[in-house]
């Protein structure tokens, strides 16, 4: 991709992802599917909604730029129609504006703020749209999402500008994607037993650590896929809270054990493997204590010792995928691939 990329050039195949409530994205769909149908033909750009009884939807739009950019028109002046018509039953006097939200790879949000803010002001002020980046990744993700909100076509002119962004600077390593939770009740395992699952790593040895395990993400373009493997420990995982607030319980529910007692378990890293753990300013670390739900903490160097110890906490859900995440990135930074 070339370093330097003008407006008016773009004529490059990009990918851009919408998060959009279920109200929404009925909107988008029409009746009987009519409304995506129309706005494919019309625009030409591939619309893809993800599947599944969530709140939330992934709208997933694909094509040439100016695809996109009439995709995205489309979205934005339908958005506005249905403004105005919920308008008509409503004492409301003022005309709220279009909203929309981009799901960003957090590595490419830094180019989008700019330093000190100064990209994202200098979108706002041309474009008259305002645009938020969230601060937090949403959850069991490497993406962050990026509201805009104006007039159809100060969003349309946003957007375009972004795109500018995001093609001059691509995302940095894989990007594990955001995909919504379905609106379903807890799954509860009979008993309440966790049952030991063998993926997770019984010991601190780290040349059993650094046997070739099964991938915890498998690699997809620039996307990281959890292994389907993972899947009932990463949701087991996410589901539990091993940590109250201290001098706290939860009285809400009597006789059930909400927050599973904590366990801990330590494993030694050699020094010069402990930076593909950290990550830059911490980012990798964060990732692995985000995704398996896990308390991580990295012992200081000792002088005189060649090795940094790490201590996992949590319940044996999240110390068994604490564990694999961080095998995985040490398996990643000594095979040479570095990509999780």
């Amino acid at each position: 991709m070339e370093s330097k990329v003008s407006e008016g050039g773009l004529n490059v195949t990009l990918t851009i992802r919408l998060l959009m409530h279920g109200k929404e994205v009925g909107s988008i769909i029409g009746k009987k599917g009519e409304t995506v149908k129309k706005m494919r033909e019309e625009s030409a750009a591939r619309i893809n909604i993800s599947e599944g009884n969530c709140p939330e939807r992934i709208v997933t739009i694909t094509g040439p730029t100016d695809a996109i950019f009439k995709a995205f028109a489309m979205i934005a002046y339908k958005f506005e129609e249905d403004i105005i018509n919920s308008m008509s039953n409503s004492p409301a006097t003022s005309k709220p504006p279009v909203t929309l939200r981009l799901v960003v790879p957090a590595s490419q949000c830094g180019s989008l703020i700019g330093k000190g803010g100064s990209k994202i002001k200098e979108i706002r002020e041309s474009t008259g749209a305002q645009v938020q980046v969230a601060g937090d990744m949403l959850p069991n993700s490497t993406e962050r999402a990026v509201t805009i909100s104006g007039t159809p076509d100060a969003i349309i002119q946003c957007v375009k500008q972004i795109c500018v962004v995001m093609l001059e600077s691509p995302p940095k390593g894989a990007t594990i994607p955001y995909r919504p939770k379905p609106a379903s009740t807890p799954v509860i395992f009979a008993g309440g037993q966790v049952r030991a699952d063998p993926l997770a790593a019984s010991t601190a040895n780290l040349s059993l650590l650094l046997q070739p395990p099964l991938p915890a993400y498998t690699i997809q373009g620039q996307y990281a896929i959890p292994h389907p493997d993972l899947t009932k420990l990463h949701q087991l995982a996410m589901q539990q809270t091993p940590f109250p607030p201290l001098g706290q319980t939860n009285p809400a529910f009597p006789g059930l054990d909400a927050n599973p007692p904590a366990s801990t378990h330590e494993l030694t890293i050699p020094n010069d493997l402990i930076g593909c753990i950290i990550g830059r300013q911490g980012t990798k670390i964060n990732e692995i204590r985000q995704m398996s739900g896990a308390q991580i903490k990295i012992a200081n160097a000792t002088e005189g010792s060649s090795e940094r110890q790490i201590t996992i906490t949590g319940t044996p859900a999240n110390i068994s995928l604490a564990q694999y995440l961080i095998n995985a990135r040490l398996t990643s930074e000594v095979t040479g691939m570095g990509a999780l």
